[in-house]
Parts: structure tokens; C-alpha cells; sequence
């Protein structure tokens, strides 16, 4: 039985456009495995501990060392670590907040960094390759090369390398100038983005079909 590991992050509720599109390409997944199980972790709405004076060291100190702080951080970590690996597919919506991840989803990649459990100390073999990581990344502005601020998101430069350690390799759908809808000095935009939501769209919608059916 297929399982899914559908995680948000956007702390805009409804007005997530990020949200929406993970809802679409979780119905997208049901239709194709009807069978499958899905998982939901809400990074916004629940986000994790950073990792902090009291806890941060329990993945570099033995379990029997561990201080109550520690043991609960550590706890922590093994249960998400477990998250994905049960997870044949992980799907993260991932907006772009001042140019970088949510800080929730950076304390979710510190939990996930953990010798033994998600790499191996000694050959540094990342333990939880072999299954698909899709990342519906969602960008208030344009940041494409020749646009004014190319290069200044540092979200989907970072998220590979953050996770690079444990073998997860993300695959990148983009969706730019989200808030040219709602940002009146954006409104010449709005075209730009309504076909860059659209390709968007139709590239979830055809995550899962069998080659011959894609549109």
C-alpha cells in the first residue's frame, strides 16, 4: 500500500496559495492510488521546536546521556524521521518568506539531520533516498534571471543542500508572483502569474499519470 507525507508550512491559512496547490496534488495522488494512505504534518499551524541550548545536542550525545530536554528533542526527531520513511512520496508546500524557508521547515530539516537514523556517521550515506520528494514552492515576487532581484531566492538554493546529507532529493514546482492579485502596484503582473499558477497546475495534475495520459 502506497503512503503519502503531505506537509504544509504557510502560516496564511486560506489565503494560502501554497496550501491550495498541496490539496490539488494530494487529490491527485488519492485518484491515482486509491488504495494509498496519506500523513499530514501542519508546519504552520504546529510548527516544531528549534533546536536550542537545552535541546540542540541530544543528536550529538548518547541516548543514555540525554538531559529530560534532550530526551524530548530526541523523541521528536525519531518521530519525524519515521514520518519519512514510512512516506513512499513526501509533499511540502513551501512558500517563501523574506527571501528563505519558513523557519518552521527549517527546524523540520534540524530534526531530520540525525547520525544513524537519516545518514550514516561513517560512510555519510543519506538513509532516506529511494522515495519522490515534491516541493510546490510558492514566490510572492519573480525572482527569474534578468527580474531585479535574481538570485534572491534562497528557499529552493537552500532546501537541497539542507537535506543533502540524508539522501532526500527535491523536486522543484514553482509558482512565482503570487502577490500580484492582491498588491495594486504588482497588477501589470497579474497575466504573468495566472500562467505561471497554470503551468503549475497542470503539471501536478499530470504527477502522477502513466506517460500515454499526461496532458
Amino acid at each position: 500500500m502506497m503512503h503519502l507525507l503531505h506537509i504544509d508550512s504557510s502560516i496564511r491559512g486560506d489565503w494560502s496559495i501554497s496550501r491550495r496547490l498541496t490539496a490539488r496534488a494530494v487529490a491527485t495522488w488519492r485518484a491515482a492510488h486509491p488504495d494509498g494512505t496519506v500523513t499530514y504534518r501542519d508546519l504552520g499551524a504546529e510548527p516544531l521546536p528549534h533546536l536550542d541550548s537545552e535541546s540542540g545536542l541530544a543528536r550529538m550525545t548518547p541516548p543514555d546521556q540525554h538531559t529530560p530536554a534532550q530526551r524530548e528533542s530526541w523523541d521528536l526527531s525519531v518521530r519525524l524521521v519515521d514520518e519519512v520513511k514510512q512516506a513512499d512520496v513526501v509533499l511540502l508546500g513551501l512558500p517563501l518568506y523574506n527571501y528563505g524557508v519558513p523557519s518552521s521547515v527549517k527546524s523540520w530539516v534540524d530534526h531530520l539531520i540525525v547520525a544513524g537514523l537519516t545518514y550514516d556517521p561513517t560512510t555519510q550515506e543519506g538513509l532516506l533516498g529511494g522515495r519522490e520528494f515534491v516541493v510546490l514552492a510558492t514566490r510572492g515576487g519573480g525572482y527569474g534571471e534578468g527580474t531585479p532581484r535574481h538570485g534572491w531566492d534562497h528557499a529552493e538554493q537552500w532546501l537541497p543542500h539542507g537535506l543533502s546529507m540524508t539522501g532526500l532529493e527535491p523536486r522543484f514546482i514553482s509558482t512565482e508572483l503570487t502577490l500580484a492579485p492582491s498588491v495594486p502596484a504588482m497588477a501589470e503582473l497579474i497575466p504573468l502569474h495566472e500562467a505561471s499558477l497554470a503551468a503549475t497546475e497542470k503539471e501536478i495534475d499530470n504527477l502522477w499519470l502513466p506517460a500515454a495520459a499526461r496532458r
